[in-house]
């Protein structure tokens, strides 16, 4: 198991925080060693979890041209045909994947194809699972082309997410399973198909990132 670069600095902020609080403890309560030990132990347990959400796992990704792979980790929140007004202005299938802060939360292509539209909004940090989280809250929206076929990605931050990072731009052609993004500390991923894509997951399903098959091109 690998760390992603994007925890790089958190992780050293949490261990200078770590050995500053530690130090103190012991220094100001010496003679209160059933304090200061239990609040040592939660001050590792919260620096192995900063770690423990940055990490980037091994795994063998699954690849091929006519399926869409699961752009992140995480439990499958929603599944609709829905208006989307952004990019396509038009009815859209949505399958929706809220990722908890426990996940991994690298984001991945779920095609090969080229980078079509990319947009940054700003916005509001409602919980992940808001109904207006995808059109009020921090996001981005990615519209990868294969041939015909064109998909949305938004990634939306949450309410403990404050910042959307992403790694391509209008005009990239990327390969399916390559980063295209990061979001930290719990957020959600919307991926929009065209009407009539065959979908291969329900409501309640737990996918990963590069590894499960969301569905198959019309």
């Amino acid at each position: 198991m690998r760390i992603h670069r994007e925890g790089y600095r958190y992780i050293a902020m949490a261990s200078v925080l770590w050995l500053i609080l530690g130090y103190a403890s012991f220094y100001f309560l010496p003679g209160w060693p059933i304090i200061v030990w239990p609040l040592n132990v939660i001050f590792f347990l919260l620096w192995f979890w900063v770690i423990w959400f940055f990490r980037l796992p091994a795994r063998t990704h699954t690849s091929h041209e006519q399926k869409i792979i699961a752009p992140a980790d995480g439990k499958v929140v929603v599944i609709e045909e829905t208006y989307e007004p952004e990019y396509f202005k038009d009815k859209r299938l949505q399958v929706s994947i809220f990722m908890s802060p426990l996940n991994v939360h690298v984001n991945r292509n779920p095609i090969s194809g080229v980078v079509k539209y990319m947009k940054y909004h700003p916005g509001k940090y409602l919980v992940a699972w808001h109904p207006k989280s995808s059109t009020e809250n921090e996001r981005t929206s990615l519209v990868i082309a294969n041939n015909d076929i064109e998909l949305l990605m938004r990634q939306i931050a949450g309410a403990m997410a404050r910042r959307i990072c992403y790694y391509v731009k209008e005009g990239d052609v990327v390969k399916q399973n390559d980063e295209f993004g990061f979001i930290r500390f719990g957020s959600r991923v919307d991926v929009f198909f065209p009407i009539g894509t065959q979908l291969d997951v329900k409501i309640g399903d737990i996918v990963q990132g590069g590894m499960t098959v969301l569905g198959h091109f019309p």
